[in-house]
């Protein structure tokens, strides 16, 4: 199975799905590495998801601790902009719809997964959501950069609801996602469209 990007597919669009980093993407700040899509449009952004770092959530911010997914310690999201903090977990139950500091990423039943305000005071959102990981700075793309890159067979393109349940973003194991995920692109599923750049070899 091979990997096309369709610009002009209404249904194109990479939020909510999992870039898997080939053995021919050349940067160094991606290599081996899983990145959840939360934005794609004019440009891209996301998250790594399997760099965690010696930094413990009690260091930085201890109010979050007991909302926080194992380990618990602070992810790198990307190269950009360090120093911010982008927060993901999932619901811990149904969602008020005037709440305004949890917003759903993925909206699939059983796999809902959002993007945490990390303004918010920790006791707003006890029962609201779980599984908390913290990310230090994030992934962006320049319009058109993403897509670039995917069409040079630099990055794979998986629907995480191909998984059937087995891939999880917030695992407690996240060394074992780039192999997993490449895995799941080596035998084609859940890879995202076909006749484009092949995906063995990866």
């Amino acid at each position: 199975m091979a990997l096309e990007w369709r610009p002009n597919d209404p249904n194109s669009s990479l939020s909510g799905q999992i870039l898997v980093a080939s053995r021919h993407l050349a940067d160094p700040n991606f290599f081996r590495t899983v990145v959840l899509v939360l934005e794609h449009g004019d440009g891209a952004l996301g998250v790594v998801l399997n760099r965690p770092t010696a930094v413990t959530i009690e260091e930085v911010v201890p109010a979050w601790i007991e909302l926080t997914a194992q380990p618990a310690v602070v992810f790198h999201g990307g190269p950009v902009e360090r120093t911010a903090a982008i927060g993901l977990a999932r619901p811990d139950g149904p969602l008020e719809p005037d709440q305004t500091w949890f917003s759903l990423t993925i909206d699939e039943p059983g796999r809902e997964l959002g993007i945490v305000n990390l303004s918010a005071e920790p006791g707003q959102l006890a029962g609201v959501v779980r599984d908390l990981r913290i990310y230090s700075g994030y992934s962006g793309w320049s319009p058109g950069q993403l897509e670039s890159e995917i069409q040079a067979g630099g990055w794979l393109v998986l629907d995480h609801i191909a998984f059937d349940g087995a891939f999880d973003p917030l695992t407690s194991d996240p060394a074992t996602l780039w192999n997993q995920a490449s895995s799941a692109a080596a035998s084609g599923q859940g890879v995202r469209a076909i006749d484009g750049p092949s995906v063995e070899n990866n």
